[in-house]
């Protein structure tokens, strides 16, 4: 009596994938760009996704000047330029946050499955958003600072200083955000991103430089403090936007990003390619 096999089952999608040419670098640049302009035109049409960046500074900013302004500084003008920074690196980090969430709702929309069969390359649908959400962090940054302007605060690094400044909580929140696109590959579902991320980012925040000085904290606390990658950030934002310093600290801060980028954008792509 003869057995026959059953025939396996072929995924086209996948078929598709396995036998697609490597796209070059000029091709991934283009695509990443259409994914971008995407995510821009989405953004156009839900102008609740830039509540975040254009209340929130605004809010925290008002917030902590009048509450801690007093008690830390003696005043809100001396609590200004020390507390700015830190909500300018507040902000933008909580901003990149929510690329992973986002990333994690479209998914779970099912709107990466169309691009399964699609000849485009993999960190496209990725990287694209992620440059889109540039635009977010630059609106978070610039209106926190004319905040704090509006409230008196006077950078003394100039047009110049902070100008580097929000270029480099930018860049810092673009590398970050990396960390979170990997998250959302991973996490079951955008409520357990955003879970995940605010444990990861709000202890840093508030473990660092970014709204007291160091020396008034506990010494077991203060060395945690000085190796947080927050208060490097924080720290060279400030040097600045009041110094227009481009100290070691603004170098740690690239170095750091430069990192986080080389370990999680590979790790990023190689999760989202398991899920196709």
């Amino acid at each position: 009596m003869s057995t026959f096999a059953p025939t396996p089952t072929i995924d086209p999608a996948a078929a598709v994938a396995r036998t697609r040419p490597r796209a070059t670098l000029r091709e991934t640049v283009d695509q990443t760009l259409s994914m971008a302009w995407r995510a821009l035109k989405k953004m156009r049409r839900n102008p609740e996704q830039f509540f975040d960046v254009t209340i929130q500074p605004l809010l925290f900013t008002a917030m902590f000047a009048y509450i801690f302004g007093g008690a830390i500084s003696g005043d809100v003008a001396s609590y200004l330029p020390l507390m700015v920074p830190g909500i300018v690196a507040q902000t933008v980090l909580t901003t990149c946050m929510a690329t992973g969430v986002q990333l994690r709702e479209d998914m779970d929309k099912g709107v990466f499955d169309r691009f399964k069969s699609l000849p485009m390359a993999r960190v496209g649908p990725l990287a694209g958003p992620m440059v889109a959400d540039l635009v977010r962090y630059f609106i978070a940054a610039t209106l926190t600072f004319a905040t704090g302007i509006a409230m008196g605060y006077r950078p003394g690094g100039g047009v110049l200083g902070v100008a580097g400044a929000i270029l480099l909580a930018i860049f810092t929140g673009w590398a970050l955000a990396w960390i979170f696109t990997w998250i959302g590959t991973l996490a079951r579902s955008a409520r357990s991103v955003q879970g995940i991320s605010m444990m990861i980012l709000f202890p840093l925040t508030f473990l660092s430089n970014a709204f007291v000085p160091v020396d008034t904290l506990p010494g077991w606390l203060q060395s945690f403090v000085e190796i947080n990658p927050v208060s490097h950030l924080v720290s060279a934002t400030r040097d600045l936007a009041n110094h227009a310093a481009i100290s070691g600290q603004v170098g740690w801060t690239l170095v750091a990003g430069l990192v986080v980028i080389a370990i999680f954008a590979p790790l990023s792509v190689r999760s989202y390619r398991r899920l196709l």
